[in-house]
């Protein structure tokens, strides 16, 4: 019975030290593994049995990119500015082997090689430069960093200033520049947005002015062409008014005429009609035409001249004569 317990007791022994020396590796993760105090493999991610006694999982690594924020370290610029810069470095593991025995404390290294190498670069700029010049600085750290710790098993991916702190009298001086410069601007901005007021409202007056002009001369245009259709309308009434008139007038003038001339065709006619019925011969029709010639003759004139058609007028009523006679034996 004794025997049963031993065993049994040194078979639960055995179990527990063999379950101690297995491992379990984590993603993104790999273990040094040493025997009897010498590098033996690196383990990677999944399950490793260790042999008890001689072997041990000496180092975990992680292989993430690691982020560390070094405190502010005093700095020096050209212009013997003193400040306090302090940065933040991103790096990875990219050699287990090499991080573990090439570099007894990585993380001291790499801050004291940050020091250095911040100094190194801000004591080549001065006061202003440092403060314009991030960029700039971050990308000769991170070279030069990265050069630094390739033998260490590590990539520096990245370096950024976090902070950079002038003494207090320098940022008091800052402040009262950049007062005075968003001052100034505030000006330029004030005076530029009243020259653009001013334009556009010279702008808007214009327009205003163009548009009134049109406007009135618009308006003009259309008086003249309603005082221009007036006139033609006048003239055309006055016009037709005149040949109204005009062709009343010269109606009533040949109307005039006409009955004049119907007057004195009918006197003539009621002449010759009371010499028919008088009974005149052609004897007393010579006598009378001879006496009017001697009345005319008594004047101042020396000669007469007579037309052919006066010559022949002493036949006259006596043609009268005989038409009339004709006429009334018609009847």
């Amino acid at each position: 019975m004794f025997k049963v317990i031993l065993v049994v007791v040194l078979v639960l022994v055995v179990v527990l030290i063999s379950l101690s020396y297995v491992r379990v590796i984590k993603q993104s993760k790999v273990g040094i593994v040493m025997r009897l105090g010498k590098f033996l493999k690196v383990a990677d991610t999944g399950v490793h049995f260790l042999v008890p006694f001689l072997d041990h999982m000496a180092y975990v690594i992680d292989l993430r990119e690691i982020v560390i924020d070094f405190p502010p370290q005093p700095v020096i610029t050209k212009d013997n500015v003193t400040m306090q810069i302090d940065t933040v470095v991103y790096y990875q593991i990219t050699d287990p082997v090499r991080y573990v025995f090439e570099i007894a404390n990585p993380i001291a290294a790499i801050e004291n090689l940050t020091a250095t190498t911040l100094r190194n670069i801000i004591g080549e700029l001065d006061l202003d430069e440092t403060l314009t010049s991030r960029d700039l600085i971050n990308t000769k750290m991170r070279s030069i960093l990265d050069e630094a710790t390739d033998k260490w098993g590590i990539k520096v991916n990245r370096v950024e200033l976090k902070n950079i702190m002038p003494p207090e009298d320098i940022q008091v001086a800052m402040e009262k520049q950049m007062r005075a410069e968003r001052e100034r601007r505030e000006s330029i901005l004030q005076a530029e947005g009243n020259k653009a007021s001013s334009i556009l409202q010279a702008e808007g007056e214009k327009q205003s002015a163009i548009l009134r002009a049109e406007a009135k001369k618009e308006a003009m245009i259309r008086e003249a062409e309603g005082e221009k259709e007036s006139a033609i309308l006048r003239a055309e009434g006055e016009a037709e008014s005149i040949k109204k008139i005009a062709v009343a007038r010269a109606e009533g003038e040949a109307e005039v005429i006409v009955r004049v001339q119907k007057a004195t065709a009918q006197g003539l006619y009621d002449v010759f009609k009371a010499m028919k019925e008088s009974d005149i011969d052609d004897n007393m029709l010579a006598l009378k035409s001879m006496e009017a010639l001697e009345k005319l003759a008594k004047g101042d004139a020396t000669k007469i001249v007579l037309p052919s058609e006066a010559v022949n007028l002493l036949g006259t009523f006596k043609g009268i004569k005989e038409v009339l006679s004709d006429e009334n034996k018609k009847q």
